[in-house]
């Protein structure tokens, strides 16, 4: 344990002086703390671990899988230390995580990697564009797997903070996570012809992740189109209204305990965690603090969590009435941007592998709705700078799908259909109603109701990891 987490789990008398000489005075536990002040620091604590919680609760419902397979014939599950991964485009109907896309075939597991390190292995993916996205337990990205660092094809161990084994024989490097709480999210890419899917079956099946106890040093393969389906337990109240309810606010305080358990404080974090300790121990003694705690966390799922699904609220602006992620997958101590993004889209990637661009509404400022058609034109040479690929997504209010008999959800560098203008620009049209004639193999159909729109570059150029490229503005169709 790190002198950090002595000061936070320790008696007072020893946490003290674990701190040493001269470090400021810790919080005296069993003070009879009144509800203002409870309240302020429940408030803080809600913020701060909303994306931890969201992740515990994640894990606990994923690694119940006996096996790998198909969570009600959609969702990719794994038992713990193992990936589950889909063999095509994720299916419109999941809602275990908001703003998916279909540009990429996904993967998903969850590890504990103290206990028991990881082998990834990463096949030989050629030219095509592809990233283990690895999550530790406060949604930071760690560890570099992706076409943008170059990464060999090999055997790469996953291991938490505390491992201290040696590299075994034949592993190509090791990938050391900040929290012993990990998961990984591969993404390769695919474009939309029936030819591609058939052409990186070989690959997507050498994508095995699995305990270092089952490491041979040969590639293990796994032929993921012939997952087993695993039934889906009952969905609760709330999954109709969108997302799976990862976090429930009258179970939060139950589990925030295993949150701070999960990390430890960040250079700078420590005061908070010893103000979450004090609340901790004052509300074990009073029953009233106890109920204070529910009513709070679920007042601040209101006002402070669900505002954060309004693109507007979240990132910077990008011009045109988009806005942008910043310290996306690498919050540090930004709790404003990290649990905006754990509410509005988790699991963002590292703004050096994706930038993410979305909006609500349209160039005059009003909101997008189905009942419009819209064009969106990318003047020539203007189309998103990337070195991997561009898409442009839409969702409905939920921030997933919008089923339609077209099958299709984006547009981009994966669609082999679209056509230019005579002058090389490429314009997109939106709406609930065909745009009709050449202008159809553009259309992005919409619901009739109201819906976002989401640019994400992969692997951006410097324009777009500068802030210098804009999206196109959104017009009403003539």
């Amino acid at each position: 344990m790190t002198a950090a987490s002595v000061v936070t789990s320790a008696t007072p008398a020893a946490a003290q002086q674990a701190l040493g000489p001269g470090a400021p005075t810790l919080p005296v536990t069993g003070v009879a703390m009144h509800p203002g002040y409870a309240r302020t620091i429940a408030q803080m604590a809600y913020v701060w671990g909303w994306p931890i919680v969201n992740m515990l609760n994640r894990k606990a419902r994923i690694t119940q899988a006996p096996s790998p397979g198909l969570l009600g014939g959609i969702l990719p599950v794994a038992p713990r230390g193992q990936v589950g991964m889909l063999h095509d485009y994720i299916e419109p109907s999941e809602t275990f995580v908001t703003c998916p896309n279909q540009d990429v075939v996904y993967g998903l597991g969850f590890f504990e990697l103290d206990d028991e390190p990881v082998v990834a292995q990463v096949p030989d993916f050629g030219d095509r564009f592809w990233v283990y996205a690895l999550y530790d337990a406060r949604t930071d990205q760690f560890g570099q797997l992706g076409k943008p660092y170059g990464t060999k094809p090999g055997f790469y161990l996953l291991v938490g903070p505390d491992w201290d084994g040696l590299k075994p024989a034949g592993i190509t490097d090791i990938i050391r996570s900040p929290t012993s709480l990990a998961n990984a999210i591969p993404r390769i890419f695919q474009d939309d012809t029936g030819e591609d899917n058939k052409d990186i079956q070989p690959f997507i099946n050498q994508v095995v992740f699995y305990p270092l106890k089952d490491f041979t040093g040969q590639m293990k393969t796994i032929e993921w189109a012939k997952l087993i389906d695993i039934p889906a337990p009952p969905a609760d109240d709330a999954a109709a209204e969108g997302e799976t309810r990862w976090v429930v606010p009258e179970k939060f305080f139950e589990q925030f305990p295993d949150a701070i358990a999960a990390v430890d404080p960040l250079p700078g974090e420590e005061a908070l965690y010893a103000q979450f300790r004090l609340l901790i121990d004052a509300t074990e003694r009073d029953e009233e603090l106890k109920q204070m705690l529910v009513d709070t966390a679920i007042e601040t799922e209101e006002k402070v969590i669900a505002p954060f699904f309004d693109w507007q609220r979240n990132g910077l602006p990008a011009g045109n009435g988009w806005n942008r992620s910043v310290n996306n997958a690498q919050w540090g101590i930004d709790y404003f941007n990290r649990t905006g993004t754990a509410k509005s889209n988790m699991f963002d990637n590292r703004p050096s592998e994706t930038q993410y661009f979305y909006t609500d509404f349209d160039g005059s400022g009003d909101q997008l709705t189905g009942v419009k058609l819209y064009e969106i034109t990318f003047a020539p040479g203007e189309d998103p700078p990337v070195n991997g690929f561009w898409s442009l997504t839409l969702y409905n209010d939920k921030h997933l799908f919008h089923p339609n008999e077209h099958e299709r959800y984006s547009v981009g560098t994966k669609s082999r259909q679209l056509k230019r203008n005579k002058d090389g620009s490429l314009t997109i049209y939106v709406g609930a109603e065909r745009p009709g004639g050449e202008k159809d193999s553009n259309w992005l159909p919409a619901p009739h109701g109201i819906f976002s729109l989401y640019i994400r570059a992969y692997w951006g150029k410097d324009e777009i990891l500068d802030g210098s490229w804009q999206p196109p503005k959104i017009t009403v169709a003539a």
